[in-house]
């Protein structure tokens, strides 16, 4: 047995978030002491990718890539603090009050949800493995590029919009920051309860039975339904405080969508089909993404 199998989940968390001690405090300190590059969201990128390195560098080390798991949702709340404080945003700055709250509503929820779940680095997903055996000999190359550095860029994409919020603003707060707010804070409360079904139908479900009932039977991933809604939130901040940036503000939360769909949802699928046949009538009735009223189910 591994030193990894014996660990326990608090020590396995302990590590984690030494790592993202270290990791943080390494970006910070580029922020802080590093050469400035006069764009600062190329600074903000730069330190953003030697955290992630830094992390990968644990995942290696514990040889489980699910070290980055919870990177996802703690670092925009901190790369958006790191912007504020050096754009000299004020700190009584309405929108971006509202930004910050639906920003670290998200990462509070999102994080404690995968403390909840992570059982201790004796687990890792499931995709990972699969990822790197098909790359074979480059495995190391595409851990690097495919687990980490791609969703770092991924999520940095969809943090732009509050980028423009602390530097770009133009305009006013209007209503459609209060449209924002609104659909930011749905998309928790909809990934929230999203999760909560599916543990309690996961604690109940037989062998083979498939997930189709309250969220799950509007949409088959409500989950990533209202991870996408949160980052569209945050491009109709970007474009409330700037609308001449339209044509690029919403280019973080299509890449979302992009990978969802491209990605996350096959693989999901067919992981599903393969361990419980009778997903194949929730496909026919139950739609992919967006929400809407299932089929009925055909007559026996």
């Amino acid at each position: 047995m591994s030193a990894e199998q014996r660990m326990s989940k608090a020590e396995s968390l302990a590590r984690v978030g030494i790592a993202y001690v270290v990791a943080f405090g390494a970006g910070g300190a580029w922020m802080a002491w590093g050469p400035e590059t006069d764009h600062l969201w190329l600074d903000g990128l730069i330190a953003d990718l030697i955290a992630t390195a830094v992390v990968f560098a644990a995942s290696r080390m514990h040889r489980n890539s699910s070290f980055y798991d919870a990177y996802w949702s703690v670092l925009p709340p901190l790369l958006m603090l790191a912007w504020w404080i050096e754009s000299g945003t004020p700190a009584d700055d309405t929108r971006t009050w509202l930004v910050a709250v639906v920003v670290l509503v998200w990462a509070v929820r999102l994080t404690g949800n995968w403390i909840y779940a992570f059982p201790g680095l004796h687990h890792e997903d499931w995709r990972y493995p699969l990822l790197r055996d098909k790359a074979g000999k480059a495995e190391a190359a595409v851990d690097l590029m495919a687990i980490h550095v791609f969703p770092t860029l991924q999520v940095f994409a969809g943090m732009l919009p509050v980028y423009v919020v602390l530097t770009r603003a133009s305009e006013d707060v209007g209503w459609l920051d209060y449209v924002a707010l609104v659909v930011g804070l749905g998309a928790v409360v909809l990934e929230y309860a999203a999760d909560v079904q599916m543990y309690r139908f996961a604690d109940t479900r037989q062998p083979g039975q498939a997930m189709d009932s309250g969220l799950w039977s509007w949409s088959r991933h409500p989950n990533y339904f209202g991870e996408f809604s949160f980052w569209f939130s945050l491009g109709l901040f970007g474009l409330a405080a700037n609308p001449d940036d339209w044509w690029w503000v919403f280019v973080g939360a299509l890449g979302m969508y992009a990978m969802f769909q491209g990605a996350s949802i096959p693989m999901m699928e067919q992981r599903s089909l393969e361990r419980r046949p009778s997903y194949a009538d929730v496909i026919a009735r139950v739609p992919r993404f967006f929400p809407r009223p299932p089929r009925k189910k055909a007559a026996a």
